[in-house]
């Protein structure tokens, strides 16, 4: 058995400790915040002063891998993902009657919940298996290196103490200390690969009313504007989020933290305006989040791997804005990886990293090409013209043949040109199209100058 420390108890330091555990490998995680996700979820969530996960507040929908690795790994965790009010959604809920079955089909589900009700999930599973050491309030100072070619990290340094292990997941985050560690004892650096978005997100959260009324009807939970994205986030135990995003380089979206401006610049989106007509209680701020970079940390460059004895998982691996809501479903099938290979892993991490690049960077290119599209056009330098792509994008809302090439994209489990690519869905969307000639891309959102109208001076 292989003995494993892993840095970082969010959700990807926590599913790699707890896959782990299940089989037998001794683990001990670190967590610098002494605090945990509990029982008082509310209070966890609006009140618990988080700086170093920004995105813990922001809105969450997690896509069909977070669902098919906790049922393959943790069914317990997923039952009580339900049991705590999460919520899950077939894309082909939208049509109401769902098409004959395919092969694939039942995997085209969204866990519906915010981020700290599945944080509580993992940390009450993982506190419950006996080969899983937590140690909360703990940070994790350096690391301890042997020389070698490449040199080989033997442990965690916490304090005084050198904690000794075969393997040590860097599950730290966005942010993580790990890259100078490895420089500063003398190895290659990591090769990152970062791009900056340009865009800003905010967000507010509502809930409904106790007797009012709970679903807007058939609505679609994203509109735009040619120059912000408006989107609903359904979530758990009658919460939803109404989120806004717009170029950091939009003179207007500082007014956008006063929320009676959030709400009626949200009102003008019909997506947002279905679900604010419905009564609800706000329940935050408007909570925003900007610096938003996509970024790829390899611990390998042309040489081989630039250490061994040490990998890193989540943020601290690859790391993309929320546009795309890929973080946790990256990171839990990284955690798997690492749990169902962790002995060849620890003995030569090269596998691991040919593997990551393999699996999770073609995810992690699709996102970046995605968001120099969204840059341009929120920026107002590339205007919506692409006729067939947005047919496409609407016909999937009519045609469950092309929503579930949609849904097989969104939920990372085949790649556009692939699920898009095919003849079926090629006559489907040309068919779409002949019964519309006059179709043209649109915007449902306001126009800039009843965006503007709203914005005091």
């Amino acid at each position: 058995m292989a003995r494993v420390a892993v840095i970082g108890g969010g959700i990807s330091g926590l599913g790699t400790a707890l896959m782990l555990g299940r089989r037998g490998h001794p683990v001990t995680l670190f967590e610098q915040d002494a605090r945990e996700a509990g029982e008082d979820l509310d209070r966890d969530f609006f009140r618990w002063n988080r700086p170093r996960v920004p995105q813990a507040v922001q809105p969450h929908s997690f896509l069909a891998p977070v669902r098919s690795v906790l049922l393959a790994e943790a069914p317990d965790v997923h039952a009580d993902l339900l049991a705590r009010g999460a919520r899950e959604y077939h894309d082909f809920d939208w049509f109401g009657e769902h098409p004959p079955h395919r092969a694939g089909d039942e995997e085209l589900v969204t866990l519906r919940t915010r981020r700290i009700v599945l944080e509580a999930a993992l940390t009450a599973a993982v506190r419950r298996e006996r080969t899983v050491e937590v140690r909360r309030g703990r940070r994790v100072h350096g690391l301890a290196v042997e020389e070698g070619h490449p040199p080989r990290v033997t442990g965690v340094r916490v304090g005084a103490e050198t904690h000794r292990a075969d393997l040590v997941v860097d599950a730290s985050g966005r942010r993580s200390p790990v890259p100078a560690w490895l420089v500063a004892a003398g190895c290659r650096p990591p090769v990152v690969d970062s791009h900056r978005t340009g865009i800003t997100y905010l967000c507010r959260w509502y809930r409904l009313r106790p007797g009012g009324p709970r679903d807007p009807g058939r609505v679609r939970n994203g509109s735009a504007a040619a120059f912000a994205l408006a989107g609903v986030f359904p979530s758990d135990n009658d919460t939803f989020a109404v989120n806004v995003v717009l170029s950091t380089g939009d003179p207007t979206r500082g007014a956008l933290t006063d929320p009676a401006v959030f709400e009626a610049v949200a009102r003008r989106f019909p997506a947002a305006a279905a679900w604010l007509d419905l009564a609800a209680e706000p329940q935050s701020p408007v909570l925003a989040m900007a610096g938003l970079d996509n970024r790829w940390t390899a611990l390998a460059d042309q040489d081989g791997p630039v250490v061994t004895g040490l990998v890193h998982a989540g943020d601290s691996l690859v790391h993309t804005n929320p546009t795309l809501g890929h973080g946790v479903a990256l990171g839990l099938k990284a955690a798997q990886h690492l749990a169902t290979h962790v002995d060849r892993i620890a003995a030569d991490p090269a596998g691991y990293h040919a593997w990551a690049t393999r699996t999770l960077r073609p995810w992690f290119d699709a996102q970046v090409a995605a968001d120099r599209v969204n840059e341009q056009r929120l920026s107002g330098s590339s205007p919506l013209s692409d006729l067939r792509a947005a047919a496409l994008a609407d016909c999937a809302f009519d045609d469950p043949v092309v929503m579930r090439a949609r849904a097989q994209v969104r939920h990372l489990l085949r790649p556009a040109d692939e699920a898009y690519g095919t003849d079926e869905v090629d006559r489907h969307v040309t068919a779409w199209m002949a019964a519309r000639p006059d179709f043209s891309p649109r915007f449902d959102g306001p126009t800039r100058d009843q965006w503007d109208a709203l914005i005091p001076a």
